[in-house]
């Protein structure tokens, strides 16, 4: 997961979001680990699960990133307090629990769906929009 979610990272552009599906330790959060790692970033990741979103910004990564978990937004509304769409024009997002947002879409939004095969192993899959044709591999 980490070793993958490097790769990504190392990949991720201003405007990108990665959607993170997956059931309570299904290893979201490792993946967002390796993404960030990706961008250069050396130090902690927490999980945002309290904090809701934890930002991630340069010089300590290549490009500001926020990290997001939705899993307390009960509803859409509150989604607006967060401030998301305006992250979205000067960073990337990954956005743990992203079923909590609806109208998530577009062109630059990348899916992974994470499912739990056993203790050890997971089965990943992905979908993208237009714009990460050609990077996700």
């Amino acid at each position: 997961m980490l070793s993958w979610g490097e790769k990504l990272g190392k990949q991720l552009e201003v405007g990108d979001i990665i959607a993170l599906y997956g059931n309570l330790g299904a290893g979201k959060t490792t993946l967002a680990r390796g993404i960030l790692a990706g961008c250069g970033f050396i130090g902690e990741v927490p999980s945002p699960s309290f904090a809701i979103v934890q930002n991630y910004d340069p010089p300590a990564c290549r490009i500001p990133v926020a990290h997001v978990d939705l899993y307390r937004i009960d509803e859409p509304a509150e989604l607006q307090e967060l401030g998301l769409e305006d992250m979205m024009e000067t960073g990337a997002l990954l956005v743990e629990w992203p079923d909590r947002w609806p109208a998530l879409a577009g062109p630059q939004l990348l899916r992974i769906t994470i499912d739990n095969v056993d203790d050890t192993d997971r089965r990943l899959t992905v979908s993208h929009g237009d714009a990460w044709k050609g990077r996700c591999q």
